[in-house]
């Protein structure tokens, strides 16, 4: 028998959405050093975090969806509905966004990487980038000025693996993840595991549970593991030994290259939220309303965040060294997140009318579908004879 949905207590929930929240926020910090935009005292200590974010982000989404799932049991129209609005609400005017810039300013997206070959093919590129087929087998594209793409190229396609695991019914199921697997490639089969992290989570928490002082300690335990990861430099030592391994050594990993210290952040990221979920931090409570409204606004600073940081230095003499400066930056940031927040995730439902209205068709062929394969009432059917 399936087990209960288990609703999650409301400050493992809060925490969550700070732990996105502040996900993002090193992303952005670990740009700014990489685009040479700050060299301020200390700088070198807060800026470090940025791939085990997006990891952390693989580990939240899986939960997170298995979660959603469970609770609220859509079928497939809606769950496919529910993640193209939350995806394309941002991804595709970020994306125009992005093509616009590289157009006007036609040099650079990222230091040392031109994007001119897409800009003078968008009818081909466009649709590329919305169909997150960039990081498929061999490739690695992401779109002009907007390098934090490239985990959407992961996310999504987890997405709709785990879609057609909940949703394709046997004896067709297992062909079809077997073909999905086919088309993603061997660069989204070694970052899977940490995005099923997730889902795994949901469904240990489901089923058991920790006591109070316990998940306190552990939680303890793994910020500690997390200080460790970063002073022994674990994820450079990783990523060595990964390049070094034969599939290393045989095919060009791109975005998946630090598989193996991915694995290892996503196994603290794991002990991290199991303990949260049972430590009772009920102090985030008392802010949970700052934490849920910067939070609604987490994607839309991941991937925007790097047209104002390559703009940035065109329009104004910044100086890394200045902390006004970093600080006008920052400022600069978090304002374009909030402009452009307001027509993307803050009308997610637009484009999800949008989604219903373009799949009614196949709702109303998959009802039809359902009630012809209904079975029959042979006592019915003899009153209807007589």
């Amino acid at each position: 028998m399936r087990a209960p949905p288990t609703p999650l207590n409301q400050p493992f929930s809060v925490y969550l959405d700070l732990v996105r929240f502040l996900a993002a926020v090193a992303v952005v910090l670990m740009h700014m050093r990489m685009f040479k935009l700050v060299d301020i005292p200390g700088s070198q200590h807060w800026t470090l975090l940025g791939r085990e974010s997006v990891m952390a982000f693989f580990v939240l989404s899986g939960f997170v969806i298995a979660y959603t799932t469970q609770m609220r049991r859509p079928d497939a129209i809606d769950f496919t509905v529910a993640r193209a609005a939350r995806i394309y609400s941002v991804a595709l005017p970020v994306l125009l966004l992005g093509f616009l810039c590289a157009y006007l300013s036609q040099g650079p997206h990222v230091p040392g990487m031109g994007a001119s070959y897409q800009v003078a093919k968008p009818w081909f590129y466009i649709p590329f980038h919305l169909l997150f087929m960039g990081d498929l087998w061999k490739l690695s594209e992401y779109p002009p000025w907007l390098g934090p793409w490239w985990s959407l190229n992961y996310e999504v396609w987890f997405y709709v693996l785990f879609g057609v695991a909940c949703y394709v019914r046997q004896p067709w199921r297992l062909p079809a993840i077997g073909l999905l697997l086919a088309i993603m490639g061997y660069k989204l089969w070694l970052l899977l595991p940490v995005w099923l992290a997730g889902v795994a989570l949901y469904h240990w928490q489901a089923r058991y549970s920790l006591g109070r002082t316990t998940a306190r300690a552990g939680w303890a335990l793994s910020m500690v593991l997390l200080v460790a990861y970063e002073a022994y430099g674990m994820e450079e030592l990783l990523r060595a030994a990964g390049r070094a391994s034969w599939l290393g050594q045989y095919v060009a990993l791109g975005n998946a290259d630090r598989f193996l210290a991915d694995y290892a952040f996503g196994l603290i990221v794991l002990l991290n939220f199991a303990c949260a979920r049972f430590a009772g931090f009920t102090g985030l409570l008392r802010v949970a309303r700052p934490i849920r409204l910067f939070a609604a606004y987490t994607l839309t600073l991941y991937l925007s965040h790097a047209l104002v940081l390559i703009g940035w230095p065109v329009l104004y003499p910044h100086d890394p060294a200045s902390v006004t400066d970093v600080l006008a930056l920052s400022a600069a940031v978090a304002l374009a997140t909030a402009l452009l927040g307001m027509v993307t995730e803050q009308r997610k439902d637009v484009f999800k009318r949008l989604f219903e209205r373009a799949l009614r068709p196949l709702r109303r062929f998959a009802q039809r579908a359902v009630l012809a394969s209904a079975p029959t009432n042979p006592i019915k059917e003899k009153q209807d004879d007589v």
